[in-house]
């Protein structure tokens, strides 16, 4: 990707095909910014990716935490309805989905991409089980003795005990969200609005014929903050992990 983005467009073509970036990456890289708001593009996306990450931390956790330790009547049915959300195509709930969103008037407004993605089945069945294998519930039923509230326990002593379960949710998170493109292209038309993906959309549909250099440089550009989501904090993740694996 980034030997085609630092080349011209004929180094597609080649036969053999070029190995060795060339010069052309900075050139590439001017064009991109120069036809699409790629900066707010790339702002727009952190912004999305970022809420929708802490809001399924936040919330599956919470959900998770009611189906894994509170008692309940019908909380196994709900649980099972939940999951069973998992098998419903996206593609199903596009039309009833984009006529709320209009009527709540969050066309081509961030709202649109954050309030849906805060909360999915996977998450909360990914919490649930975390919760369920990482605070017994001794320790939920002493903290209750010692005059803690429910949501008190939840944030005292279930969220520090499923940090990484968490941060692991967190990453799965932002990686779906930084590269969702079938909704966010349904709901956003203004440029000011476009996330990354909808800004390659764009990049590639403004010409006549294809510019490869130029479309891979804004790939390269787009793929650089998922790398270092998971560089810098994949490595606290991955400790965390394995500490908690140790201890047990």
């Amino acid at each position: 990707m980034f030997v085609v983005a630092s080349n011209d467009s004929s180094a597609v073509n080649d036969v053999p095909p070029a190995l060795v970036p060339g010069g052309n990456f900075l050139d590439h890289m001017s064009e991109v910014f120069a036809r699409v708001p790629f900066g707010r593009a790339l702002a727009n996306s952190f912004m999305v990716a970022t809420c929708v990450a802490t809001g399924q931390v936040f919330f599956s956790a919470l959900a998770g935490y009611a189906f894994a330790k509170l008692r309940f009547h019908g909380r196994n049915l709900l649980f099972v309805l939940v999951i069973g959300t998992m098998m419903v195509p996206l593609q199903l709930g596009v039309v009833p989905q984009f006529l709320l969103i209009n009527e709540l008037g969050w066309v081509n407004d961030l709202r649109a991409l954050i309030v849906p993605g805060i909360v999915t089945a996977f998450g909360v069945f990914w919490m649930r089980q975390a919760i369920d294998n990482a605070v017994p519930d001794e320790l939920v039923q002493a903290a209750a003795v010692d005059g803690a509230g429910t949501f008190r326990t939840f944030w005292s002593i279930v969220l520090p005990s499923i940090r990484p379960a968490a941060a692991v949710l967190g990453l799965f998170a932002f990686m779906f969200a930084w590269n969702d493109f079938f909704w966010p292209l349904i709901v956003l038309n203004s440029p000011r609005s476009f996330t990354v993906q909808v800004a390659l959309r764009q990049l590639q549909s403004q010409a006549y014929v294809t510019d490869y250099g130029v479309q891979m440089a804004g790939i390269v550009i787009a793929t650089v903050p998922l790398l270092l989501v998971f560089v810098l904090p994949g490595r606290q993740i991955v400790g965390g992990i394995m500490e908690g694996a140790l201890k047990s």
